[in-house]
């Protein structure tokens, strides 16, 4: 990016490595027109401030706040549940709030975060309900019976048969369960997958390890960004998959690379809750 006389202010926050350029709206400006551009300049490590993409934190008329997704690639995503918590953090230590339940919009519906705090008034984690998961396969969307639900179907690449779980938690995933993570070579599988001509609108891809029923290990590929450190709602969709398969409990912990999230499906409201942190890295300003 060149120095120039025109900048937006920005902050650089993580959920547990899933790291975003996020961008207050209701203090700064960007033009609907110039968004997918900025994102991927600002997403660049190179030439740009390095991130996973850029999330936009904006007024709702139908919540207390908006959050918009852009990924690596520019392209628009309809859900992320780093990003939700890091937005609910951010709205609350900012002061764009005061209070400690509120709704969020997303293109994947409104969600709703509760912030738990400790003796210094700070975040310390937060619990998204992230809503029902969304099974079957016009609304995730995959190709076929658009009633039907894809569990454990078979799908070939590169002439290897994967089954494969599909679950929208108002974005798409593919959940595959594995032996081993570490033996998956996720940067040429999930690429494949991603682009199936099974997914009209591409899809994340999870790979699943269960240590047990109560505990998985997660990797994933996330649709227009790639390998991230995690992903919130692939963790969700992860552990409905795996309750729909029977391998896992209501309660689960889930290891991802950048460290752990507790995700519980409910039984008595069919809703999905989601507890982690999120992290403040950097403030700054970058030159459109």
């Amino acid at each position: 990016m060149s120095g120039g006389g025109v900048f937006v202010k920005f902050t650089k926050m993580h959920g547990l490595g899933n790291n975003y350029i996020y961008v207050n709206l209701f203090e700064e400006t960007l033009r609907e027109e110039e968004l997918a551009d900025v994102a991927i300049r600002v997403s660049d490590v190179n030439t740009g401030i390095g991130s996973d993409g850029m999330i936009l934190i904006a007024p709702s008329e139908q919540a207390d706040f908006k959050m918009r997704i852009f990924n690596q690639d520019g392209s628009e995503g309809k859900n992320c549940g780093n990003g939700l918590r890091c937005v609910a953090k951010f709205v609350y230590e900012r002061g764009l709030t005061d209070k400690k339940i509120f709704s969020i919009e997303t293109l994947g519906g409104i969600v709703e975060a509760r912030l738990h705090l400790n003796g210094e008034n700070r975040v310390e984690s937060i619990t998204v309900d992230m809503g029902k998961p969304r099974l079957r396969k016009k609304d995730i969307p995959v190709v076929g019976d658009p009633e039907s639900e894809m569990i454990m179907e078979p799908v070939e690449v590169d002439g290897n048969t994967y089954r494969i779980t599909c679950v929208s938690m108002g974005n798409p995933h593919a959940v595959i369960f594995v032996d081993d993570v570490e033996t998956i070579d996720v940067t040429n599988l999930g690429p494949k997958l991603e682009h199936h001509p099974l997914f009209p609108e591409r899809v994340n891809v999870e790979f699943i390890q269960v240590v047990s029923r109560d505990e998985i290990i997660f990797r994933v590929w996330e649709r227009g960004s790639g390998v991230t450190q995690a992903c919130g709602t692939g963790a969700c969709a992860a552990v409905v998959a795996g309750i729909l398969n029977g391998k896992l409990n209501r309660k689960v912990l889930v290891h991802l690379l950048g460290g752990d999230l507790e995700i519980e499906w409910s039984e008595e409201n069919g809703k999905v809750y989601m507890t982690g942190p999120a992290t403040f890295v950097c403030d700054g300003i970058f030159y459109k």
